[in-house]
């Protein structure tokens, strides 16, 4: 089934007829004087001049105007199950329409959809976008029965108006969204979202400033941090992901950094940490080895937080186990969710509460 939809989806795209980029008027914005403009949507806030765009390179000023040049016009489509984004405790084994654009604004020498996500409205790839708007997304996934929107594959942040729209319908049609990120939204655009946003993913790279500076483009540590907390604050469900890299980000000292801080804001959130694989400029970086996670798992455990996942790996700990009794109660293979036990919020066997949104 899962198969078949998300061929369907892309068979159905190939046959769009490719526009040229659709300027759509932003709303996360202000004006600085007649025709410079100061973008809000992330935590850059970049100062445009007319005929430019800022850093993630899909937000132009047009005649002391902001706009969107992505609105629209989605360059990868497919149906995942929602474990993919990785979420473990928000509705499993449900499937999710996932779609994003060109742009972003890191530039994570580790990308793993670099194509797309280091690619602007500009670039020939943008021809390869395809005409998605927000009203077909939500009737494609009401007719077939998808329970869930993610805004993933780049940055939503930075097409945060596409993603409001797309979510403001599928929120009257009782269809969950999901923003899969990297944790740079403007405490603006966290208050833009957090009436439709339902979960987030996370991403925190590192617990080194430098890190964050040096090989994420010129962005700050303490941002992403402050948005885990606004985004919790907000009661969006939040789950955070690390991407363990050999020799650059997984030493004991930094593994336990990350694993405190989440356990400070909340003991109760998912921490899952995934394998690297060599890829756009660290095609020379060796993989991550089973120990590795291993390391950062029992960082997670000692730090205090209840649910501790590995990702990226055959095996390892992707099973939901209750904190209390340590009853399974949900298996998984890989992203496949195989059973689950939690009905109602509840462990079964002794009744302690599992946080999520189960359904």
């Amino acid at each position: 089934m899962q198969t078949q939809k998300g061929a369907a989806v892309l068979w159905r795209l190939l046959f769009f007829y490719t526009m040229k980029p659709a300027m759509h008027k932003a709303e996360l914005f202000q004006k600085k004087d007649k025709d410079t403009v100061k973008c809000v949507c992330c935590q850059r806030k970049c100062v445009i001049s007319p005929g430019n765009s800022g850093f993630c390179g899909v937000r132009k000023n047009v005649d002391g105007v902001l706009y969107l040049s992505v609105y629209g016009k989605a360059i990868a489509v497919n149906i995942d199950p929602v474990e993919k984004k990785p979420l473990y405790h928000f509705m499993p084994g449900a499937e999710v329409f996932s779609f994003g654009t060109v742009g972003c604004n890191f530039r994570c020498e580790f990308c793993q959809n670099w194509d797309i996500s280091q690619a602007t409205a500009s670039d020939g790839i943008f021809n390869s976008s395809q005409d998605l708007p927000p009203g077909e997304i939500v009737e494609y996934c009401e007719e077939n029965e998808i329970p869930i929107i993610a805004y993933t594959y780049n940055e939503p942040t930075i097409f945060t108006e596409y993603a409001a729209d797309t979510a403001k319908l599928a929120k009257k049609k009782g269809i969950k969204n999901v923003y899969v990120t990297n944790g740079y939204e403007s405490e603006e655009c966290l208050d833009y979202m957090k009436d439709w946003c339902d979960a987030m993913n996370i991403d925190i790279k590192s617990y080194n400033k430098d890190f964050y500076l040096k090989t994420c483009g010129g962005v700050k540590l303490e941002g992403v941090l402050g948005t885990v907390k606004k985004a919790y604050e907000r009661n969006i469900w939040i789950e955070c992901t690390t991407l363990v890299i050999p020799d650059l980000n997984d030493s004991d000292k930094e593994l336990t950094q990350i694993a405190e801080f989440i356990a400070g804001v909340s003991k109760d959130i998912p921490w899952h940490v995934s394998a690297f694989h060599p890829a756009y400029k660290m095609n020379d970086r060796r993989s991550t080895p089973p120990e590795e996670l291993e390391r950062a798992y029992e960082a997670g455990k000692k730090a205090g937080l209840k649910f501790v996942y590995t990702g990226n790996i055959i095996g390892g700990h992707e099973d939901t186990i209750c904190p209390n009794c340590k009853e399974v109660l949900i298996e998984r293979s890989g992203i496949s969710c195989q059973t689950c036990k939690i009905k109602e919020g509840n462990c079964p066997n002794c009744k302690e509460k599992i946080p999520g949104i189960w359904k």
